[in-house]
């Protein structure tokens, strides 16, 4: 990678994570796949194959985690693409830049498995996470010791962002209470028939444009659904958004989403809650997304692990007073 950047590359890179009313599923997910896998991890992290709640799941573990911290990744693609095979290179940094593990879920996908399909194997996943980590860290607490709760973090990026918070709404408060970060990148927060994002018909801006949101919630849900919270979590009632674990959404300041982003951490902050929008100068959606083009993608997710590590959210619980662990197999806790 030069020092200067390729903006134009990136681009066209980014642009294939999105689906338009032109796009054929079948050929958006082998472009998808094919332009984002890779043959060797980051930074030597691990790979393993495990199934929480009857879904398979990429389990990637770097070199040196918290034992007691796991995120969840719901990967975007407009609720129609995305896969494992896409999102191990990227999760796998998020990995080693926020010392965890990190599980990504292979959910189903529209329009053959329309809502609430990826929302209910999502829920299954993060009930299986969460007792198998209490399982875990009961096991591995010496007699008189305090056990240590699952530290988990729900991170996603475009619709998944819609998915990660229909979790966090239907979740009890004993699960949401082991939630100690939501990370969104560019999330999908409006998908109403009387949004601007659905409503403007030129709206766009270098990835993204209106005609992509359409498409990608016509193939997800009837229209009707598309004004609830569970599809549109900018309308969620209060009585949703109070006791939200701290927030951290991080985006460019180009994207045709930071309208909406803008207004949603001002709701969360409005009922006491904790959330940080991180907007990058210049950048466009999921610019984290093309390190190879861009300078600011591994200075995002630096700023990411510090916030998770670091713990800038404010949360003393959750600051990190254990060394990580060095790991080389995750056959002990699996």
């Amino acid at each position: 990678m030069t020092g200067k950047n390729d903006r134009k590359g990136a681009i066209k890179k980014l642009k294939l994570l999105t689906y338009n009313s032109k796009s054929n599923v079948d050929t958006f997910r082998e472009k998808l796949d094919a332009n984002y896998k890779t043959v060797f991890l980051p930074n030597n992290v691990e790979r393993n194959e495990y199934k929480y709640g009857n879904t398979d799941c990429d389990i990637l573990v770097p070199e040196i985690y918290s034992s007691n911290r796991i995120m969840i990744y719901i990967h975007g693609g407009c609720f129609s693409g995305g896969s494992r095979v896409a999102y191990r290179s990227f999760c796998s940094s998020l990995a080693t830049k926020c010392f965890c593990r990190v599980v990504v879920p292979e959910f189903r996908l529209s329009p053959a498995f329309p809502y609430p399909a990826a929302i209910e194997d999502i829920q299954n996943v993060f009930r299986a996470v969460f007792t198998e980590e209490q399982v875990s860290a009961s096991l591995n607490t010496q007699k008189g010791e305090k056990t240590l709760m699952p530290e988990i973090i729900i991170a996603a990026d475009g619709s998944g962002a819609s998915i990660a918070c229909a979790l966090l709404f239907n979740l009890r408060e004993r699960y949401r209470n082991c939630i100690k970060h939501i990370v969104f990148f560019s999330p999908w927060l409006d998908l109403s028939e009387n949004s601007k994002l659905i409503t403007t018909k030129k709206l766009s801006d270098e990835v993204l444009s209106s005609d992509i949101l359409r498409k990608s919630a016509s193939d997800y849900t009837f229209s009707s659904n598309t004004n609830i919270p569970y599809v549109s979590p900018l309308l969620a009632e209060d009585e949703q958004l109070t006791s939200f674990p701290p927030t951290f959404i991080q985006m460019g300041e180009k994207e045709i989403l930071l309208e909406n982003a803008r207004a949603f951490c001002e709701r969360l902050k409005s009922l006491g809650n904790k959330c940080e929008l991180d907007i990058w100068p210049d950048m466009m959606f999921m610019f984290q997304m093309a390190d190879e083009y861009l300078h600011e993608s591994h200075l995002a997710l630096d700023k990411v692990g510090k916030i998770i590590t670091e713990d800038s959210a404010g949360d003393e619980a959750v600051k990190i007073e254990n060394q990580p662990k060095l790991v080389s197999s995750l056959s002990s806790e699996a």
